[in-house]
């Protein structure tokens, strides 16, 4: 199992000057395997929706958030084994032409290390902030993957669909990777698991630690994705798993490193990776709690 961790794109370590660069150069010194993005645009003052189940409150450590492809592109220039991706990058904000462009920018770049995942985020507020409607944010991500795979895979590209048209254009610039970066999707939504297992690469569950919620969810939520793909014709063997786990605050390294380690009889993973906005406020807080999850996960 494969360790990596999320950049420092949110909360007060976001703010340091340089921060992400020095962050994914240092980590990957360090033998992480791989770096990651979120993509949050802005906290409501009063939300509709909470960043919990059940609870109306939105961690202040959003509050500040970089641009998830511009830390990637620095990420990019400053690393040059670590796999990079998105989990997830709220895609239906996003014109499907400009979002391609630059995740294939970025590919390139990065000499073919980019993992494309996407969600469809939960904020109206967001949405709204976004110019994008919230009803419909389904549909909306199902053509978006249509316009990636088209603009990544044929030139001259063109798409014509209910929401987006490409008029037929050449598009030279193409990913490293062939046919296209993997494409990995966040669900828990029985109708977002089923899309995982139609068309993505991969599926991007989230964990927490400590436990937040049983496990049995993340092993249902596999036997959905598995079943989706069988029905869709597809070898379920051939669909991915990569496993985020975000950090509660005042959690000590020893329980992430319990929970990493549990989650190799829970998942097939092939990499998990782990998020420390809630627990660091800095940049070299959370350098020190990736070097000390790695030795820990190493010597278990």
């Amino acid at each position: 199992m494969r360790l990596g961790f999320g950049l420092p794109t949110f909360g007060p370590a976001a703010n340091e000057v340089n921060g992400i660069a020095r962050f994914a150069a240092d980590a990957e010194k360090l033998g992480a395997s791989s770096l990651w993005v979120g993509d949050r645009l802005l906290t409501p003052v009063d939300p509709s929706v909470g960043y919990s189940p059940g609870s109306p409150a939105i961690p202040d450590e959003f509050r500040v958030a970089a641009d998830p492809l511009a830390a990637l592109a620095v990420a990019a220039a400053v690393t040059g084994e670590v796999r990079l991706g998105s989990s997830g990058i709220n895609a239906p904000w996003y014109p499907p032409a400009l979002l391609a462009r630059a995740l294939a920018s970025i590919d390139v770049a990065s000499g073919g290390r980019l993992v494309a995942g996407f969600g469809s985020g939960w904020s109206p507020e967001e949405y709204q902030a976004a110019g994008v409607p919230f009803d419909g944010r389904g549909a909306r991500l199902d053509e978006l993957l249509d316009v990636l795979m088209a603009w990544w895979t044929t030139n001259p590209v063109e798409h014509r669909g209910p929401l987006f048209t490409i008029p037929a254009g050449h598009v030279g610039l193409k990913p490293v990777q062939r046919p296209h970066p993997p494409v990995y999707l966040g669900a828990f939504g029985r109708r977002a698991l089923r899309r995982v297992g139609a068309r993505a690469d991969g599926w991007m569950p989230v964990w927490w630690a400590p436990e937040a919620f049983p496990a049995a969810q993340l092993t249902e939520g596999w036997a959905t994705v598995r079943h989706a793909a069988e029905e869709a014709g597809r070898d379920p063997a051939g669909i991915g798993v990569i496993l985020r786990v975000n950090v509660a605050a005042g959690t000590p390294v020893t329980v992430v490193a319990q929970e990493v380690l549990r989650m190799r009889s829970v998942l097939p993973a092939s990499e998990v990776f782990v998020d420390f906005t809630f627990v660091a406020g800095t940049v070299d807080h959370t350098l020190d709690l990736a070097g000390s999850l790695l030795d820990l996960v190493s010597a278990g």
